[in-house]
């Protein structure tokens, strides 16, 4: 059975191959979030916030596998604005410890939030990945999900 980086290296690889192409973020996001959702069993909901060019400081729920998603974030709030503001992953063992948490789903115990910028280095959405496990994100997670988010955007 392959280990943790080596399966986000496999998702990775097909990420690229089907959004090789295509024009469309939304499509790219839709088709990331698909496979990483499939391929992790304790994924329970993943997708992506997208900041809102109207509303430059919140962000909007885009392409998402799982329940109910909570359909906007201001920067700074919960664990998807706190990364939308800092531009940094955050990893959170326990979302219910997490002061100013969000909680879109109450069966959601941790998480890991990405950064996704577009190619001029702009904040363009956030990866959301939940988790019914507690601490069940850790550094593996972090390189895998990060090396995926910084490809999203590539060429468009």
């Amino acid at each position: 059975m392959p280990g943790k980086l080596q399966t986000y290296e496999r998702v990775a690889k097909e990420i690229a191959a089907v959004i090789d192409g295509e024009t469309s973020a939304i499509a790219r996001y839709a088709t990331a979030g698909c496979l990483l959702s499939e391929a992790f069993a304790h994924y329970y909901w993943t997708g992506f916030y997208l900041v809102d060019p109207r509303k430059p400081d919140e962000l909007v729920v885009g392409p998402y596998q799982g329940t109910l998603g909570c359909l906007r974030i201001p920067f700074g709030k919960g664990v998807c604005g706190t990364v939308a503001e800092t531009g940094k992953t955050l990893i959170v063992k326990d979302v219910h410890v997490f002061p100013g948490h969000i909680a879109c789903d109450a069966l959601t115990n941790s998480e890991i939030v990405v950064p996704v910028f577009d190619t001029a280095g702009n904040l363009a959405a956030v990866l959301d990945v939940d988790s019914t496990q507690m601490n069940a994100f850790d550094e593996d997670d972090k390189i895998g999900l990060e090396v995926i988010c910084k490809t999203l955007l590539a060429g468009l």
